[in-house]
C-alpha cells in the first residue's frame, strides 16, 4: 500500500517518518558536535557542508511530506478522546513548523554573506543574501533554540507513541511502522 487510508498509513509516510526522524537526530548531533569544532580540526570545512547539505535534502523532503500529507488521506486517530487527538494535531503541526523554521534559518545563516550552499558538491542553491543586519547572528539563536524545540516536542511525541502502544494498547504505534492492509480491530 503506498498511499495511507483511513486506518493505516501507506509505505511513503512510514519511510518519510522515519528518514525525518534520523535526519532530525543526526543533524541535531552534529549540530552540537561541530560547534565546537576549531580551525586546526580536520571536520572544520567539512562537518559543516554535510550538515548544509544533509538540511537541504531534508528540507526538500519535509515539503514533500507536507505535499503529501495535503493529497494524502490520513488515517482516523485511534484515541477516543477530543483533546489528546486536538493535542496530537497541533504537536504534529508544530513539528512540521520548526523544521521549516530551523531549515530556513539555517539557510539564512549559511547564505548571509552572499555565497550560496553547495548541496554535497553537486550544484549550488543561491543565496538571497543579508535581509536585515546581523543575519547570520539572528538567524543563528532561531536556528539553535527552534531546534532545541524540536527536539523536546519530538521526545513529547515518542513518549506519546508509547503511552499509546503500552498503555492504551492500540495501534497507534504499530500503524507507523508497518503498512497494514486491514487495522485489527482492538
Amino acid at each position: 500500500m503506498i498511499k495511507n487510508s483511513s486506518t493505516s498509513f501507506g509505505i511513503v509516510n512510514i519511510v518519510i517518518h522515519w528518514v525525518t526522524a534520523l535526519f532530525v537526530f543526526g543533524l541535531f548531533g552534529v549540530g552540537l558536535w561541530m560547534v565546537d569544532l576549531n580551525y586546526y580540526s580536520e571536520w572544520y570545512r567539512t562537518a559543516p557542508d554535510l550538515h548544509k547539505s544533509f538540511g537541504l535534502t531534508l528540507l526538500a523532503l519535509t515539503l514533500f511530506r507536507i505535499i503529501w500529507k495535503l493529497v494524502n488521506t490520513s488515517p482516523k486517530p485511534l484515541s477516543s478522546n477530543k483533546l489528546e487527538n486536538i493535542l496530537g494535531n497541533l504537536a504534529h503541526i508544530g513539528i512540521y513548523a520548526l523544521l521549516l523554521t530551523i531549515m530556513i534559518s539555517g539557510y539564512l545563516i549559511s547564505t548571509a554573506d552572499g555565497r550560496g550552499i553547495e548541496w554535497f558538491g553537486l550544484f549550488e542553491v543561491a543565496s538571497l543574501g543579508e535581509f536585515v543586519p546581523n543575519q547570520e547572528d539572528i538567524a543563528g539563536d532561531i536556528h539553535e533554540w527552534a531546534a532545541y524545540i524540536l527536539i523536546g516536542l519530538v521526545v513529547v511525541h515518542s513518549i506519546a507513541a508509547l503511552k499509546h502502544h503500552f498503555i492504551d494498547k492500540d495501534k497507534t504505534l504499530v500503524r507507523m511502522m508497518k503498512v497494514q492492509k486491514e487495522l485489527p480491530k482492538d
